[in-house]
């Protein structure tokens, strides 16, 4: 899928992990995010398991540290063979370019394509008190998410996570070819838990997002597949 609905499995174990995603047919296959507490949790094995069932994998691990440990560290992701993975945006342009001299100097060396390297701009439970007050960053989230998404852009990055709600704004800025990878999404009938910036599939759709992450509308529901096939319809009717 181009513009792909992506699963966020976040589980406390690989077991609990698999036997939710098992319930998924492999054809079509589907992309599912592997964040802290699942690698933490499993590592690597994870990555394969998924990968073995013919899934997509985005690793969203959010490096931030000096330019020389996530570029080290992005080497090791290069190899991995996953599509997708996330470095903070905040730790500044050095880090952001080693993040991506890494990440393509290990999937070559593994003779794989290298993963797109998305950065973090401001999490979606940020607001604007948390924004001015804890970060002490003054203005707007919008222009806050703005910046790192031309930081990101001049560093090499390929895309950004951000909320549906800044994508226009954040094309504008950098162009539409640059990937805005949206979570925080929750259809009309789900509660927007201890996210504070939320969209529906359909309005994320409009506003020019070019992927979705969903977690808990999924993972939580009664029927996940069924949850699924719902947002993936709502989600390519809005992109048609």
């Amino acid at each position: 899928m181009s513009r792909p609905v992506i699963i966020a499995l976040d589980f406390p174990t690989s077991d609990q992990a698999l036997a939710f995603l098992d319930q998924f047919p492999q054809t079509p296959p589907v992309t599912v995010k592997i964040g802290m507490e699942l690698f933490y949790a499993a590592g690597p094995a994870i990555v394969k398991a998924v990968q073995a069932r013919g899934h997509a994998v985005f690793l969203d691990l959010k490096l931030h540290d000096i330019p020389n440990t996530v570029g080290s560290a992005m080497r090791v992701i290069g190899r991995l063979g996953v599509r997708y993975t996330t470095v903070h945006a905040a730790g500044g342009h050095v880090m952001l370019a080693a993040a991506k001299r890494g990440l393509v100097a290990g999937a070559a060396a593994a003779g794989l394509p290298a993963p797109k390297l998305l950065a973090i701009t401001q999490l979606t439970s940020t607001d604007q008190a948390m924004l001015n007050t804890d970060q002490q960053i003054p203005g707007s989230v919008q222009a806050s998410v703005v910046h790192y998404a031309q930081l990101a852009q001049a560093s090499h990055c390929d895309g950004v996570i951000c909320s549906a709600q800044e994508v226009a704004a954040i094309h504008q800025a950098v162009g539409a070819d640059f990937l805005g990878i949206t979570p925080g999404i929750r259809p009309l009938s789900a509660t927007a838990d201890d996210q504070q910036r939320v969209m529906t599939p359909t309005a994320a759709a409009q506003a020019g997002s070019n992927g979705l992450v969903v977690g808990r509308p999924i993972t939580q529901a009664s029927d996940p597949v069924t949850a699924y096939t719902e947002i993936v319809k709502e989600w390519s009717n809005a992109n048609d």
